[in-house]
């Protein structure tokens, strides 16, 4: 089987990386905090000590990072160990620019990758794939993770998942609002939540309550960011001032909603 390096730990990598160390591929592992490799390598992995390290013998490099400055960070770093002929799935959630900016390395064949759904579905496997480039040769390493959706050339997966995270994040906005303004109203507090999830919004209420996954506002804030750098978004632009009004670091975006619901003026 492939060896794979996989390049961030965080919330999602480490249970993406388990799965494929599950499924018997050889695996190599690195992360800025090094203590977070420590579970993974009890299970069978190796730890590298820097991103070079770790792609130095891959035949498939996967990198799930915080954003597109810490994954320019890492191309820099690993540039000059990737073999011609390796695989690099790009899962993190960057945008397209960043993205298409991993073709300049010749002989590599990259594919954008990024995913939806929490730390649950990384971990049971059933994360939804927004797979750009040519895949055929990673999605069997792509189907330990999730269904696959073949989205068009290379940028357009990462493209796609602003578009839907910008809908995701900007509707548990809305639903904290109206939430407030059911509360301004005077009507019960959970009559309002329960009318809410069985409207339209009633995706974006679920994630809203949801217990047991995570998704950092400083992500939230990354990504509406990006969106409203690639157009005009007068809806994602406000809901991104709400989130820097209430973020802060390690905090859950459903904690923020909540304080967009209760704290706003």
């Amino acid at each position: 089987m492939e060896h794979i390096a996989f390049l961030g730990l965080g919330h999602m990598g480490a249970p993406m990386a388990r799965r494929l160390l599950a499924a018997g591929h050889p695996l190599t592992v690195w992360n800025r905090t090094a203590e977070k490799a420590a579970p993974l390598v009890a299970e069978g992995a190796v730890a590298a000590a820097s991103p070079a390290d770790a792609v130095r013998d891959a035949d498939v490099v996967i990198t799930m990072l915080a954003g597109p400055e810490a994954l320019e960070a890492v191309a820099e770093a690993i540039s000059p160990a990737l073999r011609p002929g390796t695989h690099w799935i790009e899962m993190s959630t960057v945008g397209p620019d960043a993205v298409r900016r991993l073709d300049r390395f010749t002989g590599v064949s990259v594919v954008d990758a990024p995913v939806m759904g929490s730390t649950d579905k990384a971990a049971a496997g059933t994360l939804g794939i927004l797979a750009g480039g040519d895949t055929a040769r990673v999605e069997h390493v792509l189907a330990y993770l999730g269904t696959v959706t073949r989205t068009g050339p290379l940028g357009s997966g990462a493209a796609l998942k602003l578009v839907v995270n910008s809908a995701v994040i900007g509707g548990i906005a809305v639903v904290a609002e109206a939430l407030r303004l059911a509360d301004a109203l005077g009507l019960d507090g959970e009559t309002a939540r329960a009318a809410l999830a069985n409207s339209p919004l009633g995706g974006a209420v679920a994630r809203a309550f949801a217990e047991g996954v995570h998704f950092d506002t400083a992500l939230a804030v990354k990504d509406l960011d990006l969106a409203t750098q690639a157009a005009e978004l007068p809806v994602a632009e406000a809901a991104l001032s709400h989130y820097r009004r209430v973020a802060e670091p390690g905090t859950d975006i459903s904690v923020a909603a909540a304080r967009i619901r209760t704290t706003l003026n």
